[in-house]
């Protein structure tokens, strides 16, 4: 039973239903994977990537909202159950206990990583079909990259 009804056609609706979707996944997966690293790092530079972890998951926590609402206002219904994310998402697992700092920037960087390659694989996929869903993973891939770029430069 469809209770919302979009204005896109049929097949662009698939299309953006899966990318919105997709999207949903990475983010609540980063946002956790991102706290767990949080309450773990542990080092010398301990403070400050533990702060920037708190960026992530705002950052995350913020555009998961997005997309999941984007995709109940076009009638798709989103899905952050946790075994969908589980099963969904693009990171790898995090290692249990204690992280080093150095590590957690790893951690990062793979995940931030995989992430950004599937949102702009997103990003492609939506122009033709829906660019105001577009637009919104453009939007949050900026924001993924200015992520990637700060980890990154703590790797130097």
């Amino acid at each position: 039973m469809a209770v919302v009804k979009s204005s896109l056609p049929e097949a662009d609706l698939k299309v953006v239903g899966e990318a919105l979707q997709g999207a949903l996944v990475d983010l609540v997966d980063l946002s956790l994977v991102a706290k767990q690293v949080h309450w773990n790092v542990i080092g010398p530079r301990f403070r400050s990537i533990h702060l920037q972890l708190d960026e992530v998951v705002t950052t995350a926590r913020t555009h998961s909202d997005v997309m999941a609402e984007r995709a109940s206002a076009i009638g798709v219904n989103p899905d952050g159950r946790a075994a969908t994310v589980a099963s969904g998402s693009a990171i790898g697992e995090v290692p249990t206990g204690w992280i080093q700092d150095q590590d957690a920037v790893r951690i990062m960087v793979d995940a931030l990583g995989a992430v950004i390659q599937r949102m702009r694989e997103r990003v492609t996929a939506t122009d033709e079909p829906d660019p105001i869903t577009q637009d919104l993973l453009i939007g949050l891939t900026a924001e993924l990259e200015k992520h990637a770029w700060m980890f990154q430069a703590e790797n130097v």
